[in-house]
């Protein structure tokens, strides 16, 4: 499995990637890939004819792009890490809900890495700490083989998402790895880099071969 740690990057261009890396890896170019980045601020919306999740679409602060992948719309922007997984299900297991859940299992542990009791929630894709939530899941798949992924909140600041209903969940709380860090005895603001590279061993147990979800 192929880390890439890429900082900051536009939504365009990580979807072009994307899509540039789906077809190799279909051509059997390049094997399991994970890109970890962060975006310029944006809004994204899974393809449905219901989109009042983005409120006032007309007058949104960031553009909106419209994607092939599940679920209302969601924020990515600074201080959160976005995860596209580039990976083929052929030998991961073709079952999409059991994917979601390898995802959810592993953005679980790596809250613990930090301290803090993450967990699902009942009919609800993502990762919440009690009932708030931390991290967002979207996946899109050609061929059984994946991309898009998890965005993790890792900054305090939330701002970003208060101009949408957040995966179309009313009076849903957002949360973070930094927001809930903070009410630990030694609490600290977490880097989006500092993350990237702590969660790769965390990743690659997820996918490794027998592994619980």
């Amino acid at each position: 499995m192929d880390f890439r740690w890429l900082g900051t990057v536009s939504y365009a261009d990580a979807l072009a990637l994307q899509n540039e890396l789906v077809e190799q890896h279909h051509r059997g170019e390049i094997g399991d890939t994970v890109l970890l980045l962060e975006h310029e601020p944006v809004y994204t919306i899974g393809r449905t004819r219901d989109q009042t999740s983005l409120r006032d679409p007309v007058g949104l602060p960031h553009p909106v792009y419209e994607i092939n992948r599940g679920g209302q719309a969601t924020f990515h922007g600074p201080g959160q890490l976005v995860g596209y997984l580039i990976l083929d299900l052929n030998v991961h297991g073709r079952d999409l809900h059991e994917y979601l859940r390898r995802i959810e299992s592993f953005l679980i542990a790596f809250a613990g890495h930090f301290g803090m009791k993450a967990g699902r929630r009942e009919g609800l894709t993502g990762v919440w700490v009690e009932d708030r939530k931390l991290a967002s899941i979207g996946v899109g798949v050609r061929k059984w083989i994946t991309m898009h992924g998890f965005g993790l909140n890792v900054s305090s600041d939330l701002s970003g998402y208060e101009a949408i209903t957040p995966c179309g969940i009313a009076g849903v709380t957002m949360t973070s790895l930094s927001r809930e860090n903070s009410l630990l005895e030694h609490g600290r603001e977490i880097t989006v880099e500092e993350a990237a590279f702590a969660i790769e061993p965390f990743i690659r147990e997820a996918f490794a071969p027998g592994a619980a979800l």
